[in-house]
C-alpha cells in the first residue's frame, strides 16, 4: 500500500512539470465527488488498531 501510493505521488509530480497544473484538480475532484476508494484509503492510513 506504502509503495502504491509513493508510486502515485511520483507520477503526479512528473505531471505537474506540465503546464497543466494536475494535483488541484485531482484535490478538486476529490472534495467534490468524495469517492469510496479515497475514503477507504484514508481509514487505512490513520487505522490504530491496538
Amino acid at each position: 500500500m506504502r509503495t502504491l501510493c509513493l508510486f502515485i505521488l511520483v507520477f503526479i509530480s512528473i505531471l505537474e512539470i506540465s503546464p497543466i497544473p494536475i494535483t488541484p484538480l485531482i484535490l478538486i475532484w476529490i472534495v467534490l465527488f468524495r469517492p469510496p476508494w479515497f475514503y477507504n484509503l484514508i481509514i487505512k492510513i490513520y487505522d490504530k488498531q491496538p
